[in-house]
C-alpha cells in the first residue's frame, strides 16, 4: 500500500490557519472560475473535492448552488478544522485520507475535484488512478512552474511544497498514460488580485508581473506554453 511520507504528513498538518485564509479565499476564486468554465453544461448531483484544503472552493461553489451533494478529503488536519468551521451548506462528509487511498466505491461520483494537489503528491499516478476509479468524471488543475530558468528557482517551489513540475504537456502525458481522455481544457493566469496580494507596493517586481501579464493576455503563443494554470477535465 503506497502512503504518503510522515515527512510530508508533518509539513501539511500544521499548514492552514486563520491567518492564511485571505490568501487562500483569492486562489480559491481562480479554481472556481476554471471549474466552472470547463464544467458547464454537466449535470452534476454528488462531487468530491480531493485535496479540499480549508474548504474555500467548496464553500464558493455552495454559493453558487452548483450541486446538491458535495464530499471532501484532505491530508492535513489543520485544513479540516477550518473546514469545519465554515459550515458549508450541502457539505454532506469530510474525510481525513493518507494522501493516496478514497474509501469510495467505484463511480461513486460525477464529478471528482483535484485543484493544486498533483504537484505536492510523492506519487501522483496513484493519487489520480484513485481519483479516475470513484469518479465518472475529473476536474484537474495544476500550476505550471516549468520555465527555462527552473533550476534556478528549486528553492522557491520546494518551499511551497512543490515537488512535481509541469508543462501542460507534460501533464497531458501524464495523463495520457493513465487512460484520461481529455475533454476540456484551459490554460489561465493567475487572478490580478493575487498578484496585488504578493505585491502589495508599487515596485520593480510588480511592474514586471503587470508586463509579463500584458505580454501573455496578448500573444497566444505564450499563453499555450507558459500560463500560470492549466486546467483539464477528463474521463
Amino acid at each position: 500500500m503506497v502512503t504518503t511520507s510522515k515527512e510530508l504528513q508533518e509539513q501539511y498538518d500544521a499548514h492552514y490557519s486563520d491567518n492564511t485564509e485571505e490568501w487562500r479565499k483569492i486562489g480559491a476564486r481562480g479554481k472556481v472560475e476554471n471549474i466552472l468554465e470547463l464544467s458547464q453544461g454537466l449535470k452534476l448531483n454528488k462531487i468530491l473535492d480531493v485535496g479540499a484544503g480549508d474548504g474555500n472552493v467548496l464553500q464558493m461553489l455552495s454559493e453558487r448552488n452548483y450541486c446538491e451533494q458535495m464530499y471532501a478529503v484532505e491530508i492535513s488536519s489543520s485544513a479540516i478544522e477550518q473546514m469545519q468551521k465554515k459550515n458549508i451548506p450541502g457539505l454532506q462528509e469530510i474525510k481525513q485520507f493518507d494522501g493516496y487511498e478514497l474509501d469510495f466505491e467505484d463511480n461513486s461520483f460525477d464529478l471528482a475535484l483535484c485543484s493544486h494537489v498533483i504537484e505536492h503528491v510523492e506519487y501522483p499516478r496513484k493519487l489520480l488512478q484513485e481519483i479516475k476509479r470513484v469518479s465518472k468524471k475529473q476536474l484537474l488543475e495544476v500550476p505550471i512552474d516549468f520555465s527555462h530558468t527552473v533550476d534556478q528557482k528549486f528553492k522557491h517551489f520546494h518551499a511551497y511544497g512543490h515537488i512535481n513540475i509541469y508543462t501542460p504537456a507534460l501533464f497531458n502525458f501524464l495523463l495520457y498514460t493513465l487512460d484520461f481522455e481529455i475533454l476540456k481544457s484551459k490554460r489561465a493566469l493567475y487572478r490580478k488580485e493575487a498578484v496585488k496580494f504578493e505585491n502589495p507596493n508599487f515596485n520593480l517586481q510588480y511592474v514586471k508581473v503587470q508586463l509579463k501579464r500584458f505580454i501573455w493576455q496578448n500573444i497566444p503563443y505564450f499563453m499555450k506554453i507558459k500560463p500560470n494554470t492549466y486546467t483539464v477535465l477528463t474521463q
